[in-house]
């Protein structure tokens, strides 16, 4: 299982997973980089995710939605605010309606994706942080932790599968 580290604060409202990936990462980012790569991880396996728009550049939208076993689709968005390939991004998620835009009573988080290399290969770390103590356990409680988890997971897979994009 790639995630090391789960830290949870209640009072910087955050959400910090730690992974590792035996692969450089140039390769990690590659997966957030390509729309059908990161359909293959972008949600718990068995929500699988189909990414809708991917501007992943300062000022672009990512849109997505996730469908469920039982065929409901739960869409969401990304503005995306800063990247510096292949070491980072940031962005803000929202949960969605079928239209895109902001789904009125949930959370929105800000996030960092950071790639480090290590000596196994990448030291992924995922932040993300919510307005507010209750944005961050409704998101809990809904269970993000345990899907971001399983999500994460299927990124091992696909580097196996998939080595390499590059030319």
């Amino acid at each position: 299982m790639p995630v090391t580290e789960v830290i949870k604060d209640e009072k910087s409202f955050t959400l910090t997973m730690v992974a590792e990936f035996a692969a450089p990462p140039e390769r990690v980012w590659q997966v957030y980089a390509d729309p059908r790569q990161m359909e293959k991880i972008w949600g718990p396996p068995e929500y699988p995710a189909t990414v809708v728009d991917h501007e992943l550049s300062p000022g672009g939208r990512v849109t997505y939605f996730m469908t469920s076993p039982e065929g409901e689709k739960y869409h969401g968005f990304w503005k995306v605010e800063a990247v510096d390939e292949p070491r980072s991004f940031e962005f803000e998620d929202f949960f969605a309606d079928a239209d895109f835009e902001p789904a009125e009573g949930m959370p929105a988080s800000r996030n960092r994706y950071e790639f480090v290399a290590s000596g196994r290969g990448t030291t992924a770390r995922y932040v993300s942080t919510y307005e507010s103590q209750e944005g961050l356990q409704k998101v809990l409680d809904m269970g993000v932790e345990e899907g971001a988890t399983e999500a994460i997971a299927q990124i091992d897979e696909l580097l196996l599968a998939e080595p390499s994009t590059a030319p």
